[in-house]
């Protein structure tokens, strides 16, 4: 996309989306473009709707891929293109109304206790005993840790929003050992190959993976699965709704909600 390519980052960086979402749009605007040899500048209507209709039939992307792709194509033609019309008319897929799959406290335990290294062990730990999104727990530095009122800091979460939650005496021992064990230089509690940067999202998914591989679990297990399993353990201890939506930093209550749903003490 050469020179589009450029517009559209500095579009996306303007606007301070998050790098995920930077890569994400670039990515499937890409996508499109090699996939008709053309610039989308000299495209409309039809090449789009053409393209998200291959992505269905042919390549069969699930509905939260072409989610992505109808994002990234509407702020690649209503903003860096100043195209809108074009994109107006192309709809939103429906997304499915699954529920998660929640593991037990006891199936918690096991998946953590078969997560051999230490770092990426601790990781999905504090994730599951905080309620964070994955990045978010490999992000944690160390002045994240309010030890004086038992709280993590969270900083530029989904959104590019902060907030505070629970840190628990056993989490902090917990990390307490790790941290006076590895002495992790550079400012991340989780740092990567580079100290200057924490620990990749996906060589943590890949060590739950190879845990998850060596037990007989009938449910399909991910980092966001142990937020899942933190909501809905919550929830079934008692704990009030807009509490537990500050806890995961939900945009919506209707986000939240859905854990009643999950909650085998609510059914019954």
């Amino acid at each position: 996309m050469g020179t589009l390519h450029d517009r559209m980052q500095a579009d996306i960086r303007i606007r301070r989306y998050s790098p995920c979402t930077e890569k994400a749009y670039l990515r499937c605007s890409f996508h499109f473009a090699r996939h008709f040899m053309r610039s989308p500048a000299d495209m409309g209507e039809e090449g789009v709707r053409s393209f998200l209709v291959h992505l269905v039939e042919v390549v069969k992307v699930s509905v939260s891929v072409q989610k992505i792709y109808v994002a990234a194509l509407k702020f690649l033609y209503g903003v860096t293109l100043n195209r809108p019309e074009v994109v107006e008319r192309i709809p939103w897929p429906k997304l499915p109304k699954t529920l998660p799959d929640v593991l037990s406290p006891e199936e918690v335990a096991q998946v953590l206790g078969a997560v051999t290294a230490w770092k990426e062990r601790l990781v999905v730990t504090t994730a599951y005993a905080a309620g964070l999104r994955i990045r978010e727990a490999c992000g944690l530095t160390v002045r994240d840790i309010d030890r004086s009122r038992n709280v993590l800091h969270v900083r530029s979460g989904k959104g590019n929003k902060d907030r505070f939650v629970m840190l628990s005496p056993v989490l902090l021992e917990s990390l307490r050992a790790y941290w006076r064990a590895t002495r992790p230089q550079g400012p991340f509690l989780f740092p990567g190959k580079d100290p200057a940067r924490p620990v990749c999202p996906e060589t943590v998914r890949k060590a739950l993976r190879r845990a998850v591989s060596q037990l007989a679990l009938p449910k399909r297990v991910t980092p966001h699965t142990l937020r899942h399993s933190f909501a809905t353990h919550w929830m079934e201890a008692g704990t009030a709704l807009p509490v537990i939506q500050s806890l995961l930093g939900h945009g919506s209550f209707r986000t939240t909600a859905r854990y009643t749903h999950v909650s085998t003490h609510a059914i019954a």
